[in-house]
């Protein structure tokens, strides 16, 4: 499966309904195939995905969301899925995901209305009130406009209020995903942005700690005794043992840390497509790497089973890095959030986006002069 859009109505935190939208719109120039991932005839997918704001503007949410719908098309429980809480108390969230079927080679739309309800310990639980999935064969889209256009098209699947043997927070996508099987690869790497602890004991590929840290000579795993024991080596050096991962932490910088996470699940899901989210890209990175990463994705020869990363940042230089704008986006939070892709905004794309960022021409890009000419005032009071 390979998703096309998301559209997200009713959530608390939002301003308006939320619409990403993860395939090629803007005209595809030749020079631009070899970016972007091909799904059929003229429709390509954006490997690279980023969303882009300041400070609070809501870009950790927007993953979330995304994050969500995954996890719901990959049958699992909203109730138990870590991100839920984006749903906060609401009433009706109206979530519809389009998605490819590579199995059928079918586009589809899976519409669903989720509720919550509050217990008397204030703990908050949801659950799926109707949900229906549409579908049409990719030989009857004459056009991409019209690709996720479902009008006068009846259902294939109707959520039954009978169906006592599915949980009431899983989504009905569970049969159709048994019946062909097909699941997407999710890589989540929210909770360790701030965290720096590699939660496998593999060995790392050498080539990846040499791009990181060229003064390790090796990083190794070994169970002996059922314990995981670490060998690192640096080159000129003798080699130390650990028992932990976390006292790694003493050896490496927290970049080459990350760096080592990153790069070897972002391989994997080079290597088998999926998708690898990470929110605050440039945490503990220099642009360099970041912008590695960027590349990678975004090479057709090396992504060719259609990996997708998504992730968020505050540094508009990354956005120089593409030649196309439809796969940036920026978010706002102005009495609620919202998000707006860069090609409704810059119709060309060989404008600098970074200067288009940075001069504010997008509006809500950069801190208010207001609010700076207050801290700095504040800032020279307490001085004196």
């Amino acid at each position: 499966m390979k998703l096309l859009r998301i559209t997200a109505d009713g959530l608390p935190l939002f301003k308006e309904k939320l619409d990403i939208s993860f395939y090629a719109q803007q005209r595809i120039a030749e020079g631009h195939r070899k970016l972007l991932y091909s799904l059929f005839s003229n429709v390509y997918l954006n490997p690279a995905n980023g969303f882009i704001g300041i400070n609070a503007s809501g870009k950790t949410s927007v993953l979330k969301v995304i994050l969500l719908v995954l996890d719901l098309m990959n049958n699992e429980s909203i109730n138990h899925i870590e991100v839920s809480d984006i749903l906060g108390a609401a009433k009706e969230a109206v979530l519809n995901t389009y998605f490819y079927s590579e199995s059928d080679k079918e586009i589809c739309r899976l519409e669903t209305i989720i509720t919550s309800k509050k217990s008397v310990t204030e703990k908050i639980s949801y659950s799926i009130v109707a949900e229906s999935l549409w579908t049409k064969k990719t030989d009857e889209i004459s056009t991409r406009k019209a690709m996720l256009e479902f009008d006068g098209k009846e259902p294939v699947m109707i959520r039954n209020s009978q169906e006592d043997f599915l949980p009431d927070d899983v989504s009905i996508i569970i049969a159709r995903n048994k019946k062909i099987n097909e699941r997407m690869r999710v890589v989540d790497l929210l909770r360790y942005t701030n965290v720096n602890v590699l939660p496998f004991s593999e060995d790392i590929p050498a080539e990846v700690i040499t791009f990181l840290d060229p003064t390790v000579e090796y990083l190794r795993f070994n169970e002996e005794d059922q314990k995981v024991l670490i060998y690192l080596k640096f080159k000129g050096k003798e080699e130390i043992v650990l028992n932990n991962p976390v006292m790694l932490n003493n050896y490496l910088s927290s970049g080459t840390i990350k760096g080592m996470v990153t790069f070897t699940l972002a391989q994997d899901v080079l290597q088998k497509g999926g998708y690898l989210v990470i929110d605050e890209i440039e945490n503990h990175f220099n642009k360099e790497i970041v912008v590695t990463l960027m590349r990678f994705f975004m090479d057709s020869k090396l992504n060719k089973n259609g990996g997708t990363l998504i992730f968020s940042t505050h540094y508009p230089e990354l956005l120089d890095e593409y030649d196309r704008n439809d796969s940036i986006f920026i978010t706002r939070n102005r009495d609620g959030i919202t998000v707006e892709n860069l090609s409704n905004i810059l119709r060309r794309n060989d404008l600098k986006k970074s200067d288009a960022y940075q001069s504010d021409f997008l509006e809500g890009t950069t801190p208010m002069y207001e609010a700076y000419i207050r801290l700095k005032k504040s800032v020279t009071a307490a001085l004196k």
